[in-house]
């Protein structure tokens, strides 16, 4: 028996003109032959699709947020700038998001499918050939000691899931899983004593409040409830999120299969909506969906899984038949839900001049309310994860930063590779959480006094900025291509030219749109969540 059947699979297929497949006899019984041609023509095609479009039901989502009348500006704001994202990366040229995730497939193959053999090396070699061609991001590190890192130029290795299924066909799920969301997956070892009414819903309310916004809402939320394993639970939470699994039964049975319950994914939404997080800035756009899925478990232990899919929505299904092989469609006129929308997002945003001296943006930033939109014009700089331990170094062995941590504002992201003619790849925020461990030192030093990326703040950092009059500045999550196009000047490479994508760069950014998150002052738009 298999406990998380999808269900049906009413998925809109296009056919790929592809060679390899074809009908053939294994042990005297008809069969399907499927040539490694065949697989990597389908990997390629998913994970191009995957990089450059989105499903139009997730779209239909964003649409839903902007024409309701109900929402705040904010909300609206960021629906649309999701929505004109899709439309710059359906161009082909730059991804939906900088973070153009690891490379995921789940393939089941039937047992009358035969191959060589080869299946998880030819679909990674084919996924990664698309990283390699087109402006996408290699985002994998090798560990070489338990320390040391270096990233593998490939984006491999990938994760390919190969189970055995019945029947002639070979099915598949390919995703491209960003780190910001991957991050917010979660596992919880529950008893039995949290399968009380109100007792699931107040640990769901609190686990919901603690997702934040880092991970690029407007959000798919899963809950998984039970499961036989850990391992088990999770796997399910990321492929309900994905809406992989919309298909399962809305209703259990004593033969322990797992199913979707309707009533309780209405009470993660209204959940969501409490939390006052909305679509990043404040709202009620947390989530534009929810599944809450449950599955058996051992009498011993109760464990829940959460996660999310962000507003890079990339999954997409496949599959390999005695007809041919084909692949989920995609809309590639996203366009058309712009159509006639009303014009979104606050009425007017305060201009800030980033080539004035950093005394004078602190100074006009503290004045203003948290929840303001900013317009920026002028140099920042780029630096994340690797980069900032390397400067913490630095300032340890030397007692100084460089001069242009002090002079410019802070921007955490690593953009994607840059096209041909263009100043810069897909640009977009990382998640602030995890610089705030160097935040403190390196404003005691006199740099990072504004900073720029995604998500709620750590309670040290949010110590730290009131401590030194630090500004923090929450930038749309979600919006690469866009801010690519319309907001990236010009960028260069100005330190550690050797961590690639996560490289100190210096950058020119025009009408750059930013909220006040931290004002310097104790101030929080986040504090209701909280």
């Amino acid at each position: 028996m298999n406990l998380i059947d999808p269900g049906p699979d009413k998925a809109r297929y296009r056919k790929i003109a592809a060679r390899g497949v074809g009908r053939t006899v294994c042990a005297g019984r008809p069969a399907l032959r499927v040539a490694a041609g065949a697989l990597e023509v389908l990997a390629r095609e998913a994970f191009t699709d995957l990089a450059f479009f989105l499903r139009p039901g997730f779209l239909a989502a964003m649409r839903r947020i902007l024409d309701d009348r109900e929402a705040p500006a904010n909300d609206r704001f960021v629906a649309d700038a999701v929505l004109r994202n899709a439309v710059i990366a359906a161009e082909g040229v730059l991804p939906l998001c900088q973070d153009t995730g690891s490379i995921q497939v789940f393939a089941f193959r039937g047992h009358r499918v035969v191959t060589d053999g080869r299946d998880e090396d030819v679909l990674a070699a084919a996924a990664s050939e698309v990283y390699r061609k087109r402006n996408l991001r290699y985002s994998i590190m090798a560990p070489l000691t338990v320390m040391d890192e270096v990233n593998t130029g490939t984006n491999l290795p990938a994760q390919i899931d190969l189970q055995a299924a019945a029947g002639p066909e070979y099915r598949f799920f390919f995703m491209a899983k960003g780190g910001g969301s991957s991050n917010k997956i979660a596992l919880f070892q529950e008893s039995k004593a949290r399968l009380e009414d109100a007792a699931l819903e107040s640990f769901l309310a609190e686990k919901i409040r603690a997702l934040g916004v880092a991970a690029c809402p407007p959000y798919r939320v899963a809950v998984v409830v039970g499961g036989l394993s850990p391992e088990m639970t999770l796997k399910t939470v990321k492929l309900a999120s994905a809406g992989f699994l919309d298909g399962l039964p809305r209703r259990g049975s004593k033969r322990g299969g797992a199913f979707r319950d309707a009533g309780w994914e209405e009470r993660l939404m209204a959940l969501a909506r409490a939390t006052g997080l909305g679509a990043q800035f404040g709202g009620k756009w947390l989530a534009h969906e929810a599944r809450f899925v449950r599955l058996p478990r051992h009498a011993g232990s109760c464990p829940i899984g959460i996660g999310v899919s962000c507003n890079a929505d990339r999954g997409l299904r496949g599959k390999i038949t005695a007809d041919g092989v084909f692949l989920e469609d995609v809309e590639r006129r996203p366009s058309r839900f712009l159509e006639g929308a009303r014009p979104a997002g606050p009425a007017a945003a305060v201009a800030v001049d980033l080539e004035r001296p950093m005394e004078e943006i602190l100074t006009k930033l503290r004045d203003l309310p948290v929840g303001t939109l900013v317009k920026l014009s002028g140099p920042v700089v780029v630096a994340r994860d690797i980069a900032h331990a390397r400067l913490a170094r630095v300032l340890r062995d030397t007692g100084d930063v460089p001069e242009y941590f002090k002079r410019h504002p802070v921007y955490y992201a690593g953009p994607a590779k840059t096209p041909r003619g263009l100043p810069s790849g897909s640009f977009g925020p990382t998640t602030a959480q995890r610089m705030d461990g160097y935040l403190g030192e390196f404003m005691r030093a006199g740099a990072s006094l504004v900073t720029l990326g995604k998500g709620n703040r750590t309670a040290a950092a949010t110590e730290a900025l009131k401590t030194f009059g630090g500004v923090f500045l929450g930038t749309i999550g979600g919006a690469a291509a866009l801010i690519a196009r319309e907001h990236i000047v010009s960028s260069e490479t100005i330190d550690f030219a050797d961590l690639g994508m996560e490289a100190v760069r210096r950058v020119v950014v025009r009408d750059l749109p930013a909220f006040v998150i931290y004002d310097g002052r104790g101030g929080d738009l986040y504090a209701r969540a909280r």
